[in-house]
């Protein structure tokens, strides 16, 4: 398993960070040019010029010159031995979201210190760049995995309580759920709450059980229209009663649907998963429905909860938010060659940009499971 955030050289950005102070400023707007604040769009803008995903250093040429906004002049580069960058798809689908995000705004005044400033593209280049050009269809994963951390950091940051961050955290799943069915991902799980979760306050408990319920009862009429089929996996009994039974008559309302299929963790462990997955497996032995050199990896993957989704029952990739740089005790067997993609946008941030972004990063590696090409 590779990890999905590259470790730029320190050295190398406070130069580059250096240099960009230096730049003369850029022509304003009536030149073909759009200021964009990085007050207003703090999470949009980061690792612009860093994409954080294998291939970025690739992308990163040495050269004797910094282009800055794709211009190629003497009076926006610098001859300081820096490297020159070259936009990945990723950061061109970015850009173009900032520029047509503000001109539809209507907003762009002269340079200022410390704006970032970006070339304008025509309108038809612009249009085409609003959709995921980056993406190859048959390069996409088919099953993406997600722990939905940074709610409660989110919340506190703006003097909000805990459980508004959970409920900003449900509106990115939402549109993660839509893009996930839009761009052909077929199975999407989420890691919303965990064995060891149960530890938390009481009352952050019990909102969350709270959401849940009100989250699957208030979709359900969307799963349906949607071809979205439910799999709920964990302890479940853990769980509130209504909310045990409201799962069981979501998964069996959904269960014929094929667009895609939504596995939701709840009071999940993969330790536990695996542990259980033994016990059956010894249960069967014990009463001679198996025999022991019969059991294989195939036969063990039958028995772990992820079985709910028989077509594609290990992640192609796992994303993570919040800069957390671990798996958590979550799809412990299943992730054994998932690819990794951290980030350091909360959960609640967390948008098609970056969504994009990891998508990108994943059609940017090269999976070999081990082997080595001759």
């Amino acid at each position: 398993m590779r990890l999905g955030l590259e470790r730029g050289q320190g050295l190398q950005r406070q130069q580059l960070s250096h240099a960009m102070q230096s730049l003369p400023p850029l022509p304003g707007p009536a030149n073909g040019t759009l200021v964009v604040s990085p007050s207003r769009r703090p999470q949009q803008q980061q690792n612009l010029l860093f994409p954080c995903y294998p291939g970025a250093a690739s992308r990163v040429r040495s050269s004797k010159r910094l282009h800055v906004g794709g211009n190629n002049n003497n009076s926006n580069s610098l001859h300081n031995g820096l490297p020159e960058l070259t936009a990945s798809p990723c950061v061109a689908y970015r850009t173009s979201r900032l520029v047509s995000a503000d001109a539809a705004a209507g907003s762009g005044s002269g340079s200022a210190s410390g704006e970032l400033q970006e070339k304008r593209v025509g309108s038809a280049e612009a249009a085409a760049l609003l959709l995921p050009d980056g993406l190859s269809p048959e390069a996409l994963p088919r099953h993406v995995a997600v722990i939905m951390d940074g709610n409660a950091r989110w919340a506190r940051a703006r003097g909000l309580p805990v459980s508004a961050g959970h409920e900003a955290g449900y509106r990115s799943l939402k549109q993660m759920v839509k893009l996930s069915r839009r761009w052909g991902i077929r199975v999407l799980t989420v890691f919303a709450f965990s064995s060891e979760n149960w530890l938390r306050p009481k009352a952050e408990v019990d909102f969350l059980m709270m959401l849940f319920e009100g989250v699957l009862r208030e979709n359900i009429g969307d799963f349906l229209r949607e071809g979205i089929r439910i799999c709920v996996i964990g302890d479940s009994s853990k769980l509130p009663n209504s909310l045990q039974k409201l799962a069981r008559e979501v998964e069996e309302a959904t269960r014929n649907n094929s667009q895609l299929d939504l596995i939701v963790a709840v009071s999940y462990s993969g330790r536990r998963d695996i542990v259980r997955a033994c016990q059956r497996i010894a249960d069967k032995v014990k009463n001679k429905l198996v025999d022991p050199e019969d059991i294989t990896e195939l036969l063990f993957a039958q028995e772990l909860e992820t079985n709910c989704t028989t077509d594609y029952p290990y992640p192609d990739l796992l994303i993570r938010t919040s800069g957390e740089l671990r798996l958590s005790n979550f799809l412990l067997w299943q992730s054994a060659y998932t690819e990794l993609f951290f980030t350091r946008t909360q959960w609640p941030d967390f948008g098609e940009i970056d969504y994009l972004e990891a998508l990108c990063s994943f059609q940017n590696r090269e999976r070999r499971f081990g082997q080595r090409d001759v």
